[in-house]
Order: structure tokens, then C-alpha cells, then sequence
């Protein structure tokens, strides 16, 4: 492989605009922050080697959407799927049953919002919030990887029929077929976003301060207040998982290490274009601890789903401290 320094300097140029909105795909795709990134890295080594041969023919961020999803679809070649408990075909636990870790799923991920947007530029966002919320994202693990592939291009991407079976290398016949199935399965497993509600509308933030207030003071009375009589709480790598408002204060008040008002803390966050929190618990030495990090789907209605994550990696990837 030979280039020249202005070769180079003229690819990093074009690529590096793209970077962003090219993990949000390979996350979308995987459903996790960490394959995507090496997926994105793998990405701009495929681009780099073939960028002498790329011709305009299509614009450059069609070529590298299309170096990507071939990448991914080659990486998720024999994997697993990347679930949550709720996905795992299971019915609702018994928060009084004892408690299950399966550690040798590989577990769907979230992602922090500053992965996918520059800070001091807001208006950078490439996504729209529907197209990376973790109920989606999970979803999309319900179907096959060029399924996925497919729905990503013709509706986040808003691609061509046509241009999708060229990425694929296979007929619009067979794109549309793709489709079909996978909206067909998008629908029955995917809730409604009708009533979502925007994380910075006034309500939201009031009820979502009542949230934090109630984990803080151990308030689980007026936790179980907020949720929606149907919300889902679950917690990978735990594999249960737990509908019903009631259902949860009882999970919480048997299996939550805290006891008292000060023994949990929480610190404000983003995921997926949702309300996240890092939980913190306070161990013997009266130092509050990492502990897990909640994802939280607010409804008109109240909270809709938490996701607790137990990876303690996370913390870092979302500029959260270990220790507080």
C-alpha cells in the first residue's frame, strides 16, 4: 500500500466528519459501544487501503456507510445476539425469587450521548432520538443482521431501495423482502413512542428530580409512585426482569444493598437520547461506590423502563468517577 502525505491528509480530511455518525451505526448494528468502535476503526482501515480506487462515483459518506455495514455484517457472522433480560423469551420474574447472573451472555449496551455528538455543538447530533433509544436498539437485535443492515439504510439512513441492494449486493426484491420481515418484527416487539416525552420538557425534569430524590432518601414508597402500572425494571447480567410498579418496590426493597436516607447518590447523565443516572452506594467506609448505571424511558404517564447496567466500565466511557 502507497500514498502520498496529501493522499492521507486528504482522506483523514473527509473521514473524520463522519466518525460520529458511523459509531452510531455500528453500535446500532451491534449493540455494543465497544465492538462498534473497533468496527469503526476496522472501517477506516478498509477505507484507507480503497480510497485510491474510490472514484465520486457516490458521495463519500455513502462509500463509507457501505465499507461499515459490510464490516459489521462480516463481524456479527456467527455471533450471538446481544439481548437484554426482557429479550430473552422468559416471562416476568418474581422479585422475591432469588436473583440470576448470567455472565456469559453478552449483553446489549448503551451508549453515552457525548459518543455521538460533539459537546459544543448540538447541532452535530446525526441521529434522531428514535433511531438510537435503547428499546430500539434492542429490538434491532431481534432480527438478523442484514435485516438490520436493511431497516438501518432505507429508514435511518433514508436510503434508496436500490442503493441498499447495492450495499448488500443483492436485488431491490430482495431488500424489499428484508424489510418486510423486519418491520413485521419490529412491530410486535417494539412499544409505542407515542407518548415519549422530551428529557428537557419541564414535567419530565420534575418528575425525573423525584426520581433521583426517591433513591437518595430511600424513599421507595414514592419511587413506586412514578412508575406507569405496567413499567419494566431489569438489570443485566441479572436475567430476570420485572413488570408492574408494585413488583419493583418489592425487587428494590429485598435485593437493594441500601437501608437508609444517604446511602445511595445519583449523578445525572445521558444514554441512547434518554435520561441516565450513575448510582452510587455507600460502602463501610462511608465512601459512595460506582454501583450501576440506570437508562430511564420516561412516558407522559410517569417512567416507562429503567435499565440498570452493572458494568462498572461505564462509568468511565459516560465521565462518571469511580468513587464520589
Amino acid at each position: 500500500m502507497t500514498a502520498t502525505v496529501a493522499e492521507g491528509d486528504a482522506f483523514v480530511a473527509q473521514f473524520d466528519p463522519y466518525r460520529r455518525e458511523l459509531l452510531a451505526h455500528c453500535y446500532r448494528m451491534t449493540g455494543s459501544i465497544h465492538d462498534a468502535e473497533d468496527l469503526v476503526q476496522e472501517t477506516y482501515i478498509r477505507a484507507w487501503r480503497g480510497y485510491s480506487k474510490f472514484e465520486g462515483r457516490s458521495s463519500m459518506r455513502t462509500w463509507l456507510y457501505r465499507i461499515a455495514t459490510n464490516t459489521c455484517l462480516t463481524a456479527l457472522e456467527g455471533k450471538a445476539k446481544r439481548p437484554m433480560p426482557t429479550g430473552l423469551g422468559a416471562p416476568s420474574s418474581d422479585p422475591t425469587d432469588d436473583l440470576v447472573t448470567r455472565h456469559e451472555i453478552a449483553w446489549l449496551e448503551p451508549i453515552a450521548d457525548t459518543e455521538l455528538a460533539d459537546a459544543d455543538d448540538p447541532a452535530a447530533i446525526v441521529v434522531g432520538r428514535e433511531s438510537i433509544r435503547l428499546a430500539f436498539v434492542a429490538a434491532l437485535q431481534h432480527l438478523s443482521a442484514r435485516q438490520r443492515a436493511a431497516l438501518l439504510m432505507r429508514e435511518v439512513l433514508q436510503w434508496k431501495a436500490s442503493e441498499v441492494a447495492e450495499a448488500l449486493a443483492t436485488t431491490t426484491t430482495a431488500v424489499n423482502s428484508l424489510l418486510q420481515r423486519a418491520r413485521a418484527q419490529l412491530d410486535e416487539i417494539t412499544p409505542s413512542e407515542d407518548d415519549v416525552v422530551e428529557p428537557a420538557a419541564a414535567e419530565t425534569r420534575e418528575l425525573l428530580a423525584k426520581y433521583v430524590d426517591s433513591f437518595e432518601r430511600y424513599d421507595i414508597e414514592q419511587l413506586v409512585q412514578l412508575f406507569t402500572e405496567d413499567a419494566v425494571w431489569e438489570m443485566p447480567p441479572f436475567e430476570g426482569w420485572y413488570q408492574g410498579a408494585e413488583t419493583i418496590g418489592t425487587l428494590i426493597r429485598g435485593n437493594c444493598p441500601a437501608t437508609k436516607a444517604g446511602d445511595m447518590r445519583m449523578v445525572a447523565t445521558s444514554a441512547n437520547g434518554q435520561p441516565a443516572y450513575g448510582l452510587y452506594m455507600r460502602n463501610e467506609e462511608g465512601v459512595h461506590e460506582a454501583f450501576q448505571l440506570h437508562v430511564v424511558d420516561v412516558r407522559k404517564a410517569g417512567v416507562a423502563h429503567v435499565a440498570c447496567f452493572f458494568d462498572l466500565r461505564l462509568f468511565e466511557r459516560f465521565g462518571l468517577p469511580d468513587r464520589l
